[in-house]
């Protein structure tokens, strides 16, 4: 397998923990975004992705895109330890929680979103920081709830073992620090993501783990 990534990419973050949750051995083939005016937008990434995003996962001559769609991949064609387990309500809540974030906060928090809101809108650091916030914490607000107000949720999003949620959850979490989010609000995702921490699956998929961590 061969893992198209970037350390502080959220989407690459997601796979990384599920491949090694799954504990598949991978080669990181980095793609620097911002580096040269980004990797990512130059013909040679071009051809592996043409959407010009990351991650990319190349096995057997085929290449996947899209994190979800990858990590779902992954764990139909290595089922164990399973990141979608229990019953078809318990995969749909899992998967709700996992798009909450992948679908709602993670899409207009973009590095591409965030250039744009500088390049072509003229926003400053401080209003671009504030754009940030203002959705990761709106988004946050709704995962907590759905996280708080659940019997199902355990040690982690759902249960005691990670899953999808887990795998979106950490990134997600890792970024609303980096940006002074307010996550003395979120105690109980706060929580999960600290027992996450601590699991070497998680631990070594962080983005200052990366062999291209700046």
């Amino acid at each position: 397998m061969k893992l198209y990534t970037y350390f502080r990419s959220s989407a690459a973050y997601r796979v990384r923990i599920a491949l090694n949750l799954k504990g598949l051995d991978y080669d990181a083939v980095p793609v620097h975004l911002t580096r040269t005016g980004g990797e990512h937008l130059q013909e040679g990434y071009l051809g592996v992705n043409p959407a010009a995003l990351v991650p990319a996962l190349a096995e057997n001559g085929r290449v996947l895109t899209q994190s979800m769609a990858i990590i779902e991949y992954l764990d139909e064609t290595h089922p164990e330890p399973a990141l979608l387990p229990g019953t078809a309500v318990d995969r749909a809540r899992i998967r709700a929680i996992a798009q909450a974030i992948a679908c709602d906060i993670h899409p207009i928090n973009n590095l591409r979103v965030l250039q744009y809101l500088a390049r072509e809108l003229g926003a400053s650091e401080e209003q671009k920081n504030t754009w940030y916030r203002h959705w990761v914490e709106l988004g946050l607000t709704a995962v907590e709830a759905m996280l708080a107000g659940d019997a199902r949720t355990g040690a982690f999003c759902h249960g005691d073992t990670p899953t999808l949620a887990d795998c979106c959850l950490v990134p997600q979490v890792f970024n609303a620090r980096r940006f002074k989010c307010r996550m003395d609000a979120f105690p109980v995702l706060s929580r999960i993501a600290e027992r996450c921490e601590d699991i070497e699956a998680f631990r070594l998929a962080a983005p200052g783990n990366q062999p291209d961590a700046e």
